[in-house]
Order: C-alpha cells, then structure tokens, then sequence
C-alpha cells in the first residue's frame, strides 16, 4: 500500500511516501504554506499525485504523554485531510522526529537554507519509518 506521512508546520509541511510494498520510505517534498485551510487542501492534492491510499500525519504528543496545543491543532489537520483526501488518515505519535531530523541532517553536514528546505521532509520520513516497522511488526 501506498502511503504519505505527513509532519504538519504552520510554515513548511513535510511529505514522505513509500513504494507499493512498504519497504522504502522517502522524503516526497515540502509544502510552504501558512494558510491551514490551503496546507490542507496541497496536502490532499500530494496524497493523489503519490496515489496514496493511506495518509499518516504525525501527532505531536507531549513527552509525558499528554495532548497539547499542537497535536489537537493536527488532529483537526488529519480530521480535515480525511475528508477532503476521502481515504484513511491516522495519526501516528512523532515525538521527537523533528530533532531527530536534525540529528541526521548534523550528520550528513547539511547546513543554512538547504537544512531548513528540507528539514521537513526528512521528520516526514522519519515518522513513515516508525510507521511502516510498526505495520511489519503488527502484520496489520
């Protein structure tokens, strides 16, 4: 199954998507975009463009396990998604992808404005790994 994991900025909005058999994840871009209404509606664009057939957008929790400002904030994002994509979107816990997208950026030495074009993109990537091991491991 195809299927687009989404890390939700009120700026940039990070896409990955995997091939058909769910082994490989790879960053699929970054929608600029401040306007929530709009994010969404790019976003729904991007899950056709990939022929997705599953959206997974990443949930914020706080470290102690508790629902903040944020992941309500993409929670609504996924609700709306779902509705206007017309195909299964969940939420997926991301704490900490963001940083680990920065880890791996640190490795890889990318620095500036290339880091934060793809900064993005590289959590989505992150959360459709975590994502995708979870399915393998759940034989769902």
């Amino acid at each position: 199954m195809i299927i687009l994991a989404v890390d939700f900025g009120d700026a940039r909005t990070g896409l990955a998507c995997c091939d058909r058999s769910e082994l490989l994840a790879s960053p699929a871009g970054v929608i600029s975009e401040t306007d929530f209404e709009v994010c969404i509606q790019k976003t729904a664009e991007a899950a056709r463009e990939h022929r997705a057939e599953q959206i997974v957008v990443g949930y914020p929790k706080n470290m102690n396990g508790t629902i903040g400002e944020r992941a309500e904030k993409c929670a609504l994002f996924a609700e709306k998604l779902r509705t206007l994509a017309g195909i299964e979107t969940v939420l997926w816990d991301e704490r900490c992808t963001t940083v680990s997208a920065h880890r791996y950026l640190n490795q890889t030495n990318t620095r500036g404005k290339k880091r934060k074009a793809v900064v993005d993109a590289v959590a989505a990537t992150i959360i459709l790994e975590s994502y995708l091991a979870y399915r393998k491991n759940t034989a769902i």
